[in-house]
């Protein structure tokens, strides 16, 4: 995959988009329901031709694009989304480090790919599945992220099955990321080029 700022900027954009769905989630309960498509299809897209047809569209990253551009700022709720996406990428880094975890989530996906050619990826059992696998797989390599919302809503199944998905959705734009050459200094020192790209993405979508 092309290691462009435009690549990376539309991983990160899939990050960005999966980490404002789990506060979505994680405070009512409900979320965008395109986006939430569009990051959980990107989790069993393991051979894509280019790094935006992991998520189908341009259009199908609006969420993330946005969030890139207003959403990471030193408010409360930014900070809370830079928490989410900071953790993701170091969960994710432990992760490529570890070739038997590797191994078992690339078995676990191939299964998943499989069901979905008989359930629908948003019905209540698939989203079951997509939340054991992170528990099963990601979490254990720990530490175990955080989340902050309503604690009526956490506690309700569903909720928890969606934030678990959304969360795995996150690790696959982590790995994402880093297979288009994004590095921490992209974050610290290039933010501002990305954020610019994703304006120019934003304005012909």
């Amino acid at each position: 995959m092309a290691n462009t700022l435009y690549d990376r900027t539309i991983a990160f954009a899939g990050l960005c988009q999966a980490a404002a769905l789990v506060q979505q989630v994680a405070r009512n309960g409900q979320c965008d329901k395109d986006a939430f498509e569009t990051s959980l299809r990107a989790i069993i897209c393991m051979d894509p031709k280019d790094t935006v047809s992991v998520f189908g569209h341009e259009r199908n990253l609006k969420l993330g694009l946005e969030t890139m551009v207003n959403g990471i700022d030193g408010s409360t709720n930014g900070s809370e989304l830079t928490r989410y996406i900071i953790s993701l990428l170091a969960l994710q880094k432990k992760l490529s480090g570890r070739n038997d975890a590797m191994s078992q989530l690339g078995d676990r996906l191939d299964m998943l790919s499989r069901q979905t050619e008989h359930f629908d990826l948003l019905e209540d059992q698939m989203l079951s599945n997509l939340a054991s696998v992170y528990l099963d797989v990601i979490s254990p390599i720990g530490p175990r992220i955080q989340i902050t919302g309503t604690p009526a809503v956490l506690q309700q199944t569903t909720s928890q099955n969606k934030v678990r998905a959304l969360l795995l959705g996150g690790i696959r734009c982590a790995v994402l990321w880093n297979q288009v050459g994004g590095k921490r200094r992209h974050l610290i020192f290039g933010r501002k080029k990305m954020v610019e790209q994703a304006k120019q993405i934003l304005q012909h979508i």
